[in-house]
């Protein structure tokens, strides 16, 4: 197994189409090869030796941009196998229909962060854009799996038509956190934006703050205790982030069952302060 360094060296004043660049397709290349693999910045192409200086480890795993870029657009798009590392900040569209491997970002990412994945792990240990594990425009199927963990705050429409999957969000989250949702489960550490669960279907949210307002197509059910949860809590998916501390007391929720203008069989369950 080798690894792969890419040092950037110049600065971007356009966006940057990264998605070339995946362990998968740089195994068995050497840095003359990778140097020239064309990269479509703005308006035209250029070849990757012209923005990244290259190294090769023989004796370590996957793919590391050191620095990253907020300009770095779909890095992961469609990745398999493998692991990828951010060293700062990346662009749009990170682990966009991704189908497996490992995703870390050390900073910020943009918007649609984990778009239409079916599975693998995106983690982003800074903030988030807007359609997080959401849908494109015009497409009504988001995320379909896997993992998706950002320990800053995220945009409006956090899982906007998710069918599946977790996602995890430490910091705050914006407006319509669960748009349109078929199934999977979102948790939510922060604060939570208005219209919550706006128009969904099935699926869990689960938040760790009351939110500022539900809809009125939600239903309160009282007060319950869920095992589930604690599994959840417990899981080694979680890797002790977020909400660990929720799972060393019995996880009692308020359910709110919704939304009734939608198909109606979602919930939002928000956990309760020890008694």
């Amino acid at each position: 197994m080798t690894a792969v360094t890419l040092s950037l060296k110049t600065t971007l004043r356009q966006r940057l189409d990264v998605s070339p660049l995946m362990p998968d397709n740089l195994a068995g290349r050497d840095p003359a090869e990778i140097a020239a693999i064309a990269l479509h910045y703005g308006n035209r192409t250029e070849p990757v030796g012209h923005f990244f200086d290259i190294r090769i480890t023989p004796d370590g795993d996957g793919l590391t941009f050191s620095p990253g870029d907020a300009r770095f657009d779909y890095l992961g798009r469609g990745m398999a196998a493998g692991s990828i590392r951010v060293a700062g900040d990346a662009g749009a569209y990170v682990g966009y229909q991704m189908r497996g491997g490992t995703i870390s970002v050390d900073g910020d990412v943009g918007i649609y962060c984990g778009a239409e994945m079916k599975s693998g792990e995106v983690h982003v240990r800074g903030n988030a854009g807007d359609f997080v594990g959401g849908a494109l425009p015009g497409n009504r199927k988001g995320m379909a799996g896997g993992c998706l963990f950002i320990e800053g705050s995220a945009g409006d429409r956090v899982g906007d038509h998710m069918r599946r999957g977790l996602i995890v969000i430490e910091g705050d989250a914006g407006a319509y956190a669960g748009s349109r949702m078929i199934a999977g489960t979102i948790a939510i550490k922060g604060r939570l934006g208005p219209y919550p669960g706006y128009a969904m279907k099935r699926g869990t949210l689960v938040l760790a703050q009351a939110p500022a307002m539900l809809p009125a197509t939600f239903n309160d059910c009282g007060t319950h205790t869920l095992g589930f949860l604690s599994l959840l809590f417990r899981s080694p998916v979680l890797h002790g982030r977020a909400f660990a501390d929720f799972a060393r007391r019995p996880p009692r929720v308020r359910r709110y069952a919704g939304d009734h203008a939608s198909l109606g069989k979602g919930e939002i369950l928000v956990l309760l302060p020890d008694p």
